[in-house]
């Protein structure tokens, strides 16, 4: 396992324990005092936990070298996690309308403590300085999981200022507005599950990850190409490949125009971060027609 993957790793692990150790808090608590709106921003946070263990078994696929049936490597492994951990949120999310459902005519008013305030005030602090620090070493480091996970643990802290604001609800003697809380902590939770699987899904369907105008200006800029086409991008930020057709002219020695592709490569490397391979196609340019 490279660097990379190993600093991805022992993030998601400290992240583990903090999240699990968020849960036990919320979950035990709420329980105690029939609050379904701190019992469900606990399994929120236990559902941060399991996520942590997908996205630990998904980079510990990606981080495989590139082999024969994989040629270009297994870093999309990592991508699939954080679309599991964007399914695994979204049936929380309505695993948590169901309960509010239920809550809804069972007529039980929850107990609210100064204690309750002080576990939601803590927890809460513990996932900002979690989402923070994961989401900084996301974009460090380039992982999408990472940043995926970020999100999920972020959706943490406005589910925690929904409960508060619904403990001082209940305070205040409007016990109802515990299960509709607890209703709207599942909106945000399945809406960070979609923004998760709509960002992965581009990478999984290879859409274009670097603007063609762009290459196209930076490829024409290089001595001896005549024109440049057939631009396509396609793979993670951080891990982008490139290919297109450059056009030189017609009657340039073979050698010559692999020494031209050499540098339209390093040139597209120097300009664009995280540009792992280019394949470049050689075409002879059109003549112009005789006057």
């Amino acid at each position: 396992m490279d660097t990379r993957y190993q600093r991805i790793r022992n993030i998601m692990i400290l992240i583990l324990f903090l999240n699990l150790a968020v849960s036990f808090a919320k979950i035990s608590y709420g329980m105690l005092t029939n609050t379904l709106s701190m019992q469900s921003d606990g399994y929120h946070s236990m559902f941060d936990g399991v996520s942590n263990i997908v996205g630990l078994i998904g980079i510990r696929a990606a981080s495989k070298p590139p082999d024969a049936e994989h040629p270009y490597g297994h870093r999309k492994f990592e991508t699939m996690a954080s679309v599991f951990i964007a399914v695994l949120l979204m049936f929380a999310g309505f695993n948590i309308v169901s309960s509010a459902l239920h809550r809804f005519g069972s007529g039980t008013i929850p107990e609210v403590t100064t204690f309750s305030f002080l576990v939601m005030i803590g927890t809460m602090t513990i996932n900002y300085m979690v989402t923070t620090y994961e989401h900084r070493n996301g974009v460090k480091l380039q992982s999408e999981v990472l940043i995926a996970d970020s999100m999920h643990t972020k959706s943490d802290i406005y589910v925690s200022l929904s409960v508060i604001m619904g403990l001082i609800a209940i305070k205040a003697g409007f016990p109802v507005l515990d299960p509709i809380i607890a209703t709207v902590i599942s909106g945000i939770i399945v809406y960070t599950g979609i923004n998760i699987i709509m960002k992965s899904s581009s990478v999984l369907c290879d859409t274009s990850q670097l603007n063609a105008e762009e290459i196209h200006n930076v490829v024409c800029a290089v001595e001896g190409v005549i024109g440049c086409n057939n631009i396509r991008s396609r793979g993670t930020a951080g891990h982008i490949y490139i290919d297109l057709h450059v056009e030189v002219h017609p009657t340039m020695p073979t050698i010559r125009s692999h020494d031209i592709a050499d540098t339209v490569e390093y040139e597209l490397k120097q300009h664009f971060e995280g540009v792992q391979d280019v394949v470049i196609h050689i075409e002879p340019a059109p003549l112009e027609p005789a006057s």
